[in-house]
């Protein structure tokens, strides 16, 4: 079995931790897709590595920052990768040239902008090459079914990074829903949030580009969704406040925090019907002591499910940071008693690798795009109900009014 080649397409703080000229303020001060894939590298089951960007002019200070910061900390570990486009060079459409360097069957990871996602899934994937894209997948739902038909006709396995499936608590709460021990769908309640400091991270984005909805209601939607197969979204209401953002100096349209209102409905005719509340901000205090609030209530006709992530049990206190509660459960950095790195348990790390034995699977002939969504993985054919929902919660906003979703013969369609 050859290694798998990847092209990281996106150079920003999750794949480097590289931000603004410097390392990020952030809990992913090294990234999460380049130190998975370079450890992946290591032990042999990811072959050759390259990245694209839309401005050359950023590889060597994003070089040495790996060299740094990866390469000097976990044992020599080995962060070369070819980069597109060329140091010299600015090219917003360097993605073509790294996916042509490629050959079918090699794959790429997207972490870019939301609205950039379409575009580069759909040249990759008519190209053969499989595809891993941060979530969201994509901002409109007419685009999730069009990459869901390429990817088909292409055999190409497109996986969506919704890394919170493989959070061990997470996991075992939707084992417990699937099992059928919590009973019928009733009411889902989520939260989650990142401090003030994101909106300079993503102030080229926010709020033109996408939206807090997009960015972390989509966790928590997926979580849900996976929970209840049997249940189809029918109705989305949505509702924001607005001022923080903007005093902040992000465009008028950015929203601060946006909640959700979905209705849910079981898809045998019964009549039983559910509800979910998913409520998502970036405009959290700066010093709250966790980078990410995110809890979640599932209630069944049989029991309930209450998961607080927020706080893990397991609190730092430094006379200059304070009081902080950190996540190695999500990406572990320290370094294993031979100086390599040891986090191949966190699921940050475990949704990579669940990608790169999946493509590694269908190209060995060992599984089928269809096994692989019967496995219960965040693929494009797994996730259509959380793309409908998060694109309906938009129209909501924009439109003022409940946005209705559809599905008759398998295509979906808002109303």
């Amino acid at each position: 079995m050859a290694p798998l080649n990847v092209c990281m397409v996106g150079t920003g703080e999750y794949t480097t931790g590289f931000v603004g000229g410097g390392q990020s303020g952030s809990d992913k001060k090294v990234g999460v897709v380049g130190l998975t894939l370079f450890d992946l590298r290591r032990r042999g089951k990811v072959g050759k590595l390259s990245m694209v960007g839309t401005s050359g002019n950023k590889f060597p200070a994003i070089r040495e920052h790996l060299t740094k910061n990866i390469t000097q900390v976990y044992n020599g570990l080995d962060t070369s990768f070819d980069s597109f486009p060329g140091n010299e060079e600015r090219d917003p459409e360097a993605y073509k040239k790294a996916i042509d360097a490629l050959a079918p069957g090699d794959a790429i990871t997207i972490f870019t902008p939301d609205s950039t996602h379409y575009p580069i899934a759909l040249y990759a994937i008519q190209k053969g090459i499989h595809v891993m894209i941060t979530k969201p997948a994509v901002k409109l739902l007419s685009e999730h079914q069009h990459l869901l038909e390429e990817s088909r006709k292409h055999n190409v396995f497109v996986y969506i990074e919704h890394h919170k499936r493989f959070d061990p608590t997470y996991a075992d709460a939707r084992n417990r829903a699937l099992k059928g021990s919590l009973g019928e769908f009733n009411y889902f309640y989520s939260y989650m949030s990142q401090p003030k400091s994101q909106l300079e991270t993503f102030k080229a984005w926010a709020g033109k580009e996408s939206d807090i909805s997009y960015y972390l209601n989509s966790h928590h939607i997926d979580v849900n969704e996976s929970m209840v197969p049997d249940y189809r979204p029918t109705k989305v209401t949505g509702s924001a406040s607005k001022g923080i953002a903007t005093d902040l100096g992000c465009v008028a349209e950015t929203e601060d925090t946006i909640t959700l209102l979905v209705d849910w409905e079981k898809k045998d005719g019964s009549g039983r019907r559910a509800t979910g509340v998913y409520t998502a901000s970036w405009t959290a205090p700066q010093k709250a002591g966790v980078h990410s609030n995110q809890y979640f209530h599932f209630l069944g006709s049989k029991g309930e499910v209450r998961v607080n992530q927020a706080k893990r049990g397991y609190e730092v206190t430094e006379d200059e940071a304070g009081l902080t509660h950190y996540n190695p459960f999500y990406m572990a950095y320290a370094p294993d008693e031979e100086g390599n790195f040891a986090g191949q348990g966190g699921y940050g790390y475990v949704s990579f690798e669940k990608f790169v034995s999946g493509c590694q699977a269908l190209k060995d002939g060992r599984a089928t795009l269809e096994e692989l969504d019967q496995r219960g993985l965040p693929t494009l054919g797994n996730t259509i109900a959380t793309g409908a929902i998060l694109e309906a919660g938009r129209r909501s906003l924009d439109e003022g009014r409940s946005v209705g979703i559809e599905e008759k013969g398998g295509v979906w369609s808002l109303v």
